[in-house]
């Protein structure tokens, strides 16, 4: 029994042309270009030792901190609906669009949920601020980084109750 797979529901729409296959073939899903500014900053101010999509935290997130349980998102503004530009949405086959759009959104809430009931902490960074401000976007990455030193020193310095 043949099927037709273009008429399945959430599948991709049928290339326009040749032209679009090919700038749909060039996204990438790792080391894009927002991420590859923040991890060029993090290593500028000397921050390394970063785990790069780490598979045994859940959602694989873009830069983690294992020690500190600390979990960095890179995300593009048009994938993952930025709040701050609010990317518009293609007019052209909305009937897919729409719902793939909302299912990445509804995605990145689960995956930090199921971080944060780990005890990670998680931080997303957003392409558009990334490229206005990429110092300031760092700065929150390495505050969290150090607030989670503070934590685990205080703990460990406790005095011990007789």
């Amino acid at each position: 029994m043949a099927v037709n797979l273009w008429t399945m529901p959430r599948r991709r729409p049928k290339p326009a042309n040749a032209h679009v296959s090919l700038t749909m073939s060039r996204i990438r899903a790792k080391d894009t270009k927002p991420e590859l500014i923040v991890r060029a900053c993090l290593r500028a101010a000397g921050l390394t030792g970063y785990r790069l999509h780490y598979a045994k935290a859940p959602g694989r997130p873009d830069i983690a901190f294992v020690n500190r349980k600390l979990a960095v998102f890179v995300h593009g503004c048009f994938w993952h609906g930025c709040p701050h530009c609010q990317p518009p949405k293609p007019k052209r086959n909305s009937w897919y669009w729409g719902p793939k759009l909302e299912r990445n959104q509804e995605r990145d809430g689960e995956k930090a949920a199921a971080l944060r009931r780990e005890g990670w902490r998680v931080i997303t960074l957003w392409e558009c601020r990334i490229k206005r401000t990429p110092d300031a976007q760092v700065a929150r990455v390495l505050r969290a980084y150090d607030a989670r030193t503070a934590v685990r020193r205080s703990a460990s310095r406790r005095p011990r109750k007789n």
